[in-house]
């Protein structure tokens, strides 16, 4: 067999990706807002974070990760996406609606992080501070952007990232599904490989926990232990919030 033909197989051979999923409600809250979406088998994941201080977040981050839990993976990687968009646009109605009779306008909602993964290409789709990390070659990479307003003081250069977390409006976001009329969903898109370990994870864990202990953690096997693993580094600092977490990582695949 020539060199060439080698590197072509090698480059086409198929990727499992495997997940596992843990959340916690913290040490201080009495309710977990958060919510999961742990589907490997369609290739979409998602982590939702009811917005603390408002009315039932709890019901907002539900409502997102039943709508989405509901979807079927049977279209190619674009139309898949566009399903997994429009059902977060729908949804955002859906909570305005369920705020104006159940609660008399109050506001709830609930930011968003998902992923989508289709062989070699991801696509991460994000309102709100939840996070997508990838680790690649012990290399930790943030592919989602926080939309929060220490984020903006970041970009402008009067906040330091690592004041961030102790900053007093570290809690104010300036997007969230639920909120707005009109609500807006940042696309990311980028290559995956095999080795990759993704990370999508509530603010519950990234304010708590540094990245270079993600990192560690990310370097693991077993993905159910790793969220495991990332949860109790967060309660073990106080985990002032409630915590959850969903690791993916790309596995090699048989060949068909």
């Amino acid at each position: 067999m020539s060199s060439n033909s080698l590197n072509d197989r090698t480059f086409r051979r198929p990727i499992d990706w495997r997940s596992g999923a843990c959340t916690d409600v913290g040490a201080v809250r009495a309710i977990n807002e958060d919510a999961l979406v742990e589907r490997a088998d369609i290739g979409l994941w998602a982590v939702a974070d009811g917005m603390g201080g408002h009315e039932v977040g709890d019901v907002a981050s539900r409502m997102i990760v039943e709508r989405l839990a509901r979807l079927e993976g049977n279209e190619s990687l674009s139309d898949f996406v566009d399903m997994v968009e429009e059902a977060l646009l729908d949804v955002n109605r859906d909570i305005l609606d369920y705020a104006d009779v159940m609660f008399d306008k109050a506001t709830m909602g609930s930011t968003l992080v998902a992923l989508v993964i289709r062989g070699r290409v991801g696509v991460c789709l994000w309102a709100g501070d939840s996070r997508l990390y990838r680790l690649r070659n012990h290399q930790l990479t943030q592919l989602s952007r926080d939309h929060s307003h220490v984020q903006e003081l970041i970009e402008m250069g009067a906040l330091e990232p690592e004041e961030a977390a102790r900053h007093p409006n570290a809690n104010i976001i300036t997007r969230a599904i639920g909120v707005e009329e009109d609500g807006f969903i940042d696309i990311n898109v980028f290559n995956a490989q095999i080795g990759d370990a993704f990370l999508l994870c509530s603010d519950g864990l990234h304010n708590m926990v540094p990245e270079a202990d993600l990192s560690r953690i990310l370097g693991g096997r077993d993905t159910r232990l790793m969220a495991e693993e990332l949860v109790q580094a967060s309660l073990a600092k106080g985990a002032p919030d409630n915590v959850s977490v969903v690791v993916v990582r790309g596995e090699p695949g048989k060949f068909g």
